[in-house]
């Protein structure tokens, strides 16, 4: 019998899945023990990812009376919880107009009515607990510059009005250009993500709820009608598993070509000038499109500025930081930069997330992904669907979100085009790789596929000489994966997976790390 006693615990320091920090890194660290997990336990439901998403379903399906175990590869936040800007919004980066003419009215009321209840749930919990998180109300102001802008910006702001969603037009909207047309949401909000979870789970284990951290689940298994979550160390046994992973890990699965992923950048500035934090949220409608908001960290306020995305392993990070300090510098007095750091996010392929009983797999496994750019309201939702769905054996939202849904024209020709790029990529990636015949022609603190003594290695040398080379085929659908010299990473062009510089895995859906290879470079060093 293993029982786990308070792992992991006493203010540890949260860790992310790239090089840079956040700047919620900076000044939260995780203070409550795991609880108890028993090995010989069959739980009620086991949760997979200790982001918002994995969080807020244990503490739900916990104050229903179930009793759960967290199980995470690395630490709580250490996926894009860790990396958000968050932001809570009663809109998101799908339209109510969007869902109007791809699905239906109907559908559309229902994808509002859905945000407004995690923005609720976010709001009532942090009023329940006490939890000081830094959540603040905002009014969320998104601004046209273009004539082209401002007809999208019309369709926002009449398909939110038809579904209920309280926005008005403004004038005095705190954009740092001059723009044609703004409009504002108000009841909006802001928090700090880290201090937030760490606090839910608190809640969680004090319920009787049990968290194991540093645990990578390599499969599940079902048997005598229970799951069975296997990691290199131990099982897990659980009536139900919701993989809260941000995409379901492991081989293909239909999920993995219905999402595309993303990366997103963000700094954190100080202002010369105190009057020029806006006192917000603020979002342009550009392409990259840019946003805005103030925060304090320990006392002082930061501008936090986000955009300039792309799609994962496919654009320049660092030149993508360039541009957004470049444009922030445009726009605001920047005395310092902070820190930046980028985070991932899936774009699902009809623009409305999976959520709910994972297709082609065992009853009672559950996944929630596709979030696109709106992880903390989405990742809610989806905590209110499934624990929904297991405590109660139903969800209104059920129908809308369910992962098995296919939606010819609404999610067709996306899936077309994400999934022509994968194979593009398979192919492409093999050839035009640069041959090298020495080590030492590589500069140090840089990473590249080359191709040396006949074979293709993903070769990452650190400051100091150090050599650390890898196969380069993703251990997922094998794609060749792409340096990210920013967060110092491997990442997959494909579905998104990324690996450190010793192949370990970072984010899935790989299970699986890159091997290493041993190429004798010492006396090359």
């Amino acid at each position: 019998m293993e029982i786990i006693t308070n792992d992991n615990t006493n203010a540890a320091q949260i860790d992310r899945d790239g090089e840079n920090k956040s700047v919620w890194q900076l000044n939260a660290k995780k203070e409550t023990d795991n609880g108890f997990f028993n090995a010989d336990t069959v739980y009620d439901s086991v949760i997979v990812g200790a982001g918002i998403t994995g969080v807020t379903t244990a503490l739900l399906l916990q104050r229903a009376g179930q009793n759960c175990v967290i199980v995470e590869a690395h630490n709580p936040g250490y996926g894009t919880t860790g990396g958000t800007t968050a932001h809570i919004n009663t809109f998101a980066d799908t339209t109510y107009a969007d869902v109007e003419k791809d699905f239906s009215p109907k559908a559309s009321q229902q994808f509002a009515d859905s945000i407004t209840d995690s923005v609720s749930l976010i709001a009532e919990l942090v009023r329940t607990y006490n939890i000081d998180c830094d959540f603040e109300w905002k009014n969320g102001y998104v601004y046209a510059e273009t004539d082209a802008q401002a007809e999208e910006l019309t369709d926002l702001y009449e398909s939110a009005l038809r579904v209920g969603v309280s926005v008005k037009t403004t004038e005095h909207a705190p954009a740092p250009v001059v723009y044609k047309k703004a409009v504002v949401f108000d009841k909006q909000a802001q928090f700090h993500p880290l201090k937030y979870i760490n606090a839910l789970l608190a809640e969680f284990v004090r319920l009787g709820g049990a968290v194991v951290e540093k645990t990578l689940i390599d499969e599940i298994k079902t048997e005598d009608g229970y799951h069975i979550a296997k990691s290199k160390d131990r099982e897990i046994k659980g009536k139900n598993v919701v993989y809260a992973t941000h995409i379901p890990p492991g081989g293909v699965n239909v999920l993995h070509f219905r999402n595309a992923p993303y990366r997103s950048y963000v700094v954190a500035v100080e202002l010369t000038d105190e009057k020029d934090y806006p006192d917000g949220l603020v979002y342009d409608m550009q392409e990259p499109y840019h946003y805005f908001r103030t925060h304090v960290i320990d006392g002082k306020k930061y501008l936090i500025s986000g955009g300039h995305d792309h799609k994962t392993a496919h654009g320049d990070p660092e030149q993508s930081f360039a541009d957004l300090v470049n444009y922030t510098k445009e726009c605001y007095s920047v005395k310092s930069v902070l820190t930046k750091w980028s985070s991932q996010y899936y774009v699902p392929a009809d623009g409305l997330p999976y959520i709910g009983q994972m297709p082609g797999v065992a009853n009672g496994i559950y996944a929630a992904t596709g979030f696109n750019g709106n992880g903390m309201i989405l990742g809610t939702v989806s905590a209110i669907v499934i624990s929904d769905i297991i405590a109660k054996g139903e969800s209104a939202y059920e129908d809308l979100y369910k992962p098995s849904r296919i939606k010819p024209i609404a999610g067709f020709k996306e899936a077309i085009k994400e999934n022509a790029d994968v194979a593009s990529r398979f192919i492409t990636d093999r050839f035009g790789i640069e041959e090298i015949e020495s080590i030492s022609q590589i500069p140090n603190g840089t990473g590249e596929i080359f191709d040396y003594k006949d074979q293709k290695l993903a070769i990452y040398k650190d400051l100091s000489g150090n050599v650390k080379a890898l196969d380069p085929v993703c251990t997922h659908t094998g794609c060749i994966v792409q340096w990210n010299n920013s967060e110092k990473s491997w990442d997959c062009p494909c579905h998104g997976g990324r690996f450190d510089t010793s192949g370990n895995v970072l984010t899935g859906p790989p299970r699986i790390a890159l091997k290493q290879i041993d190429i004798h470079t010492a006396e090359e060093k």
